[in-house]
């Protein structure tokens, strides 16, 4: 009886945990222009409580820049979007390492935030790609 009443009754297949429509690399794209947006602004400033501030944010958004990436990395791209695409795994890794402490969470420089938004636009061309297939 308890066999019957905790068995599955059918069996439920997606290639993702929720429909694709809610996954955009722009969301890692807005927040590293913030990024840069206030690289720039603490670069600019010579008020220490106001570059407090902005390396405290500037953190916070390079976070969030590492989280929607890795929810594109793990949840949305596949083994088949790896094999067509082979490079994927290097720039994801590369992105992330750009958001993170050697890059614009851990630094004011400027360059490496635009580092970061040139590897989140080439995982955006990918994605891209992948919709239309």
């Amino acid at each position: 009886m308890f066999h019957k009443l905790f068995a599955p009754t059918i069996e439920v297949r997606a290639h993702c945990d929720l429909p694709c429509g809610v996954y955009d690399p722009a969301q890692a794209r807005i927040e590293a222009e913030s990024v840069k947006a206030i690289i720039a602004k603490a670069n600019d400033s010579d008020d220490a409580d106001f570059r407090t501030r902005a390396i405290i944010i500037k953190e916070q958004r390079s976070e969030l820049v590492k989280h929607h990436l890795w929810v594109l990395w793990t949840d949305y791209f596949k083994a088949p979007h790896f094999e067509k695409y082979p490079q994927l795994h290097t720039l994801f890794n590369e992105a992330t390492k750009l958001a993170g402490a050697s890059g614009t969470k851990g630094s004011l420089d400027a360059e490496a935030a635009d580092q970061l938004l040139a590897k989140i636009d080439e995982i955006a061309k990918i994605f891209w790609e992948t919709k239309k297939a």
